[in-house]
């Protein structure tokens, strides 16, 4: 496998990272219309990893739909029911939710005791590729637990054929079957990966049928890269949020843990073939799933052209680094400031504070010896150049640093609240740690 993919070396992987018209004539229809909403429950489930074998224990997140997501669309207010069947306290965490301050863990929402249950309300402002969880308190527990994609679709129509989530996660299993969470020592346990709950599943498709995937690393701390034999992908937004479209460079994604890349792929293999979709996680290439091209005629004469970029979220368009607050902060190594999950107190002090409508630029420096994954809540940022001279054509919530290395990033501190940051190194038993930050 390793001589058919050039993209092995586990740090060119790391280096990857640096990416209504009648609605005013009818008021009182549109004022009756129901609030969509989504009831979760945490519970215990099992997972099949291994062929012949017993299903794994594993904790989940339970919901009205089959598979991996969730769908609503732009504007929704979605009220969102939780209920803790677990023995344990339990806290669901919104990947990519911008200014939703009563949403956040920890810093505005306590853990959910057992059998406790609790209701909140989130305005889906953005389009995009989301991600729920409860891994927020899962270090050194009993069971893992799997990650739910949410998806808000847009308004404007997108001229693509299908729409399909592969939610890639990961799963350390110990000789007697049974899986271990993040946080402990992975020693003589196995890794399987499975995409939507299942291990190596077909994607069915017809020649020249143009598939939106939504591709989410839902590994617990493994940055991974993706590659679909003989398709060229095309990136068209990034962690929820709508990019300038590109090409994947080698037509690989790198994708650190939690991030969602949203691509256009043209099925142009002939009918009756399969591609694989490969997967590299900076020691071995193995298939995860097979993108299968029926042996009907094909959807239409030609491939589509290339797509036109997806409506924008609204973010600024420019950002004022000239007067912008500027921290230093710093990741890995021993640091008192930055503690476990089940440890956050809101009484800490925060890692800064800023005045809403200011510009913040954040120094990450990695002093680990491995690559440190940070992720901003509240707020996406844009990854400066070098010389702060400009940025990345792209928004993020998660970037990889690695070891020694700093990255700079800006964001506009549009909402107020407290919110949290977070960082976890790249290895199986590392901590994730937390701190706050305030926008006021």
């Amino acid at each position: 496998m390793a001589d058919r993919i050039p993209w092995l070396d586990r740090r060119e992987l790391l280096a990857g990272l640096g990416a209504a018209a009648l609605a005013p004539a009818m008021p009182s229809i549109a004022a009756a219309q129901v609030r969509p909403s989504l009831a979760l429950q945490a519970g215990q489930g099992a997972i099949a990893l291994r062929p012949g074998g017993r299903d794994t224990p594993i904790w989940t997140l339970g919901g009205p739909a089959p598979g991996s997501g969730f769908r609503f669309k732009r504007g929704d207010t979605l009220a969102i029911t939780l209920e803790n069947g677990l023995p344990i306290p339990a806290i669901a965490s919104w990947r990519g939710m911008d200014g939703v301050p009563a949403a956040e863990p920890l810093a505005a929402r306590a853990p959910l005791a057992p059998g406790a249950r609790e209701t909140l309300a989130i305005p889906l402002r953005h389009t995009g590729t989301f991600l729920c969880d409860l891994r927020l308190l899962g270090d050194g527990q009993a069971r893992p637990s799997p990650a739910r994609a949410l998806i808000v679709g847009e308004n404007e129509s997108v001229a693509v054929d299908r729409d399909e989530v592969l939610l890639i996660e990961d799963w350390r299993l110990r000789p007697d079957g049974t899986a271990i969470a993040p946080g402990l020592d992975p020693t003589d346990t196995v890794p399987f990966y499975t995409v939507n709950g299942l291990t190596t599943p077909d994607i069915p498709a017809r020649a020249n049928q143009r598939l939106r995937l939504r591709f989410i690393n839902g590994c617990q701390r493994n940055v991974i890269a993706l590659k679909i034999e003989n398709h060229e992908v095309r990136v068209m937004a990034l962690d929820s949020q709508p990019a300038e479209p590109f090409l994947a460079r080698g037509g690989a994604l790198v994708l650190a843990p939690g991030t969602r890349v949203d691509a256009f792929v043209d099925a142009t293999a002939p009918p009756g073939s399969t591609s694989s979709i490969l997967l590299h996680d900076g020691k071995d290439a193995r298939p995860i799933a097979r993108l299968v091209t029926s042996g009907e005629p094909p959807i239409r004469a030609a491939p589509l052209p290339a797509a036109a970029p997806l409506p924008s979220n609204g973010l600024p368009t420019q950002l004022d680094l000239k007067g912008a607050l500027r921290i230093d902060l710093a990741l890995g190594g021993p640091q008192s400031d930055w503690v476990a999950p089940a440890m956050f107190a809101n009484s800490s002090a925060p890692a800064f504070r800023a005045k809403a409508g200011r510009t913040v630029v954040l120094a990450l420096t990695n002093r680990a010896g491995i690559a440190t994954v940070f992720h901003l809540r509240g707020h996406h940022f844009r990854l400066l150049d070098r010389l702060d001279d400009g940025w990345k054509p792209f928004w993020l919530d998660t970037l990889a640093i690695d070891p020694g290395q700093t990255q700079r990033i800006a964001f506009a501190a549009e909402f107020a609240g407290r919110w949290l940051i977070e960082q976890v190194a790249t290895d199986w038993a590392s901590p994730r740690l937390v701190r706050w930050y305030s926008v006021e």
